[in-house]
């Protein structure tokens, strides 16, 4: 305590007085992280003084960004032994002195402020780092590299991205942020077998992986074959690829062959799809029904592969797959997934594991999703692990018999032909599976 009299009033100063010796083991826990702020430093540094034209200056490189991280760093560090508001001096300080910088450089026609934003971030993730979110600063600095490094590939990307896509995403958002918390937590029927925000879950899930496999469909698959765009769209829905090379079949009957492919392919990552849905919900039945699905997977892909050496030469063509997220659909799923949890409940009670059955192969014909979700959600409480494996495998199989009608009804001669044989061989293959589960 500091006094200091006055011939009228008293003034009494409080100085927090900071420890001068530290011991040696938190002297190098300090250095450690020191290391690691300056280590973060480095590497933005690189990736900015690399990423520049030659011909361009570079607001900050190799250098500066280290002494950015040990500014941040020190910054976070007087302030421990300070007040609070020291760091807000030095960091309004140093934002203050970017901001200068930026206008500066705007004033002579270099716009965009990547590295000035950067820079900010190293200063903060260095006080991270002294405030031991070491893990947090590290994962922030992983995600500003690829951010930075990828400056080609993301103006690319969003040169492809269309108004649909955008609307998509909002969509998206919408029933994830603003639908979602609306919905209560709890069974509403008098099943008990309805949960609102679970149903609506589900919906976010399943949409969630069919805008990803859209998006692969888009930006990966688009000109690079009719094949490799099946594979993709099984992402999304092997029976909407079905019924889009169907109708394409018959206006360019030429291409049969690789449509046929095309559809093989997406029927035979639908198993692949069917696995991780069930893998993300329930482990253990994932663990136990992988055996099946493996074979049937396995099984499509040799197939498509018999098929492809059909293919004269490499046929190319670009194929649009609808955008698969839009609200009537999210509700529509929304529906099916709980009507199919509703019927199933009555089913088991009323008319016993055949009823359960016959639940599934009609969800099968709209949905695999549905009855998958609710096969996953059913265990252990309302069915064994055998009946949910056999729901699966019913459901499944419905659903490649109703690709098998769309051939025949909407594609040309050779692709219904093609088709109908690679297809009625996984309904084979189903149905030695069923009876050997069954």
């Amino acid at each position: 305590m500091i006094a200091i009299q006055d011939t009228t009033k008293s003034f009494e100063f409080n100085f927090p007085v900071p420890q001068s010796v530290l011991e040696p083991d938190e002297f190098f826990i300090l250095i450690q992280k020191l290391i690691v702020a300056l280590l973060i430093g480095i590497l933005i540094g690189m990736e900015r003084e690399h990423s520049r034209p030659k011909s361009q200056k570079v607001f900050a490189g190799i250098r500066t960004y280290p002494l950015i991280a040990m500014f941040g760093f020190t910054a976070a560090l007087v302030t421990s032994v300070t007040d609070i508001w020291m760091y807000a001096v030095f960091f309004l300080g140093y934002a203050a002195l970017i901001t200068t910088s930026y206008v500066t450089s705007a004033k002579e026609g270099r716009l965009g402020g990547t590295s000035e934003i950067a820079s900010l971030l190293v200063f903060m993730l260095g006080s991270l780092v002294y405030w031991d979110m070491i893990l947090v600063a590290a994962t922030i600095a992983v995600f500003m590299m690829l951010f930075l490094s990828l400056k080609l590939q993301l103006h690319s990307f969003v040169g492809k991205i269309s108004g649909e896509d955008i609307f998509a995403f909002l969509q998206l958002a919408i029933i994830t942020v603003i639908i979602l918390p609306l919905l209560p937590d709890k069974n509403i029927d008098p099943l008990n077998v309805i949960n609102p925000r679970l149903i609506w879950l589900m919906v976010i899930f399943v949409s969630s992986i069919s805008f990803i496999g859209y998006l692969l469909v888009k930006y990966i698959g688009k000109d690079k074959g009719i094949p490799l765009t099946g594979f993709l769209g099984g992402l999304v829905s092997s029976t909407a690829v079905t019924f889009s090379m169907a109708k394409r079949s018959k206006e360019n009957e030429i291409l049969s062959s690789s449509y046929t492919v095309g559809v093989l392919l997406a029927s035979s990552v639908m198993y692949m799809r069917v696995f991780i849905i069930i893998a993300l919900l329930n482990s253990n039945l994932a663990l136990n029904i992988i055996l099946p699905l493996t074979i049937l997977g396995l099984a499509g892909f040799v197939i498509s592969y018999y098929y492809s050496k059909q293919l004269l030469g490499n046929q190319r063509e670009e194929f649009k797959l609808k955008n698969p997220i839009e609200l009537k659909y999210a509700v529509l799923f929304g529906l099916i997934f709980a009507a199919v949890l509703l019927a199933s409940k009555l089913a088991q009670q009323y008319i016993g594991t055949e009823g359960i059955y016959a639940v599934s192969f009609l969800a099968g014909l709209t949905s695999v999703d549905a009855i998958v979700i609710s096969a996953a959600k059913l265990i252990p409480h309302s069915i064994s692990m055998k009946i949910a494996i056999v729901t699966i495998i019913i459901a499944t199989t419905s659903n490649t018999i109703v690709k098998m009608l769309i051939a025949v009804y909407w594609g040309s001669k050779d692709f219904k032909k093609y088709v109908n044989a690679g297809l009625g061989i996984l309904v084979i293959i189903s149905l030695i599976l069923f009876w050997i589960y069954f």
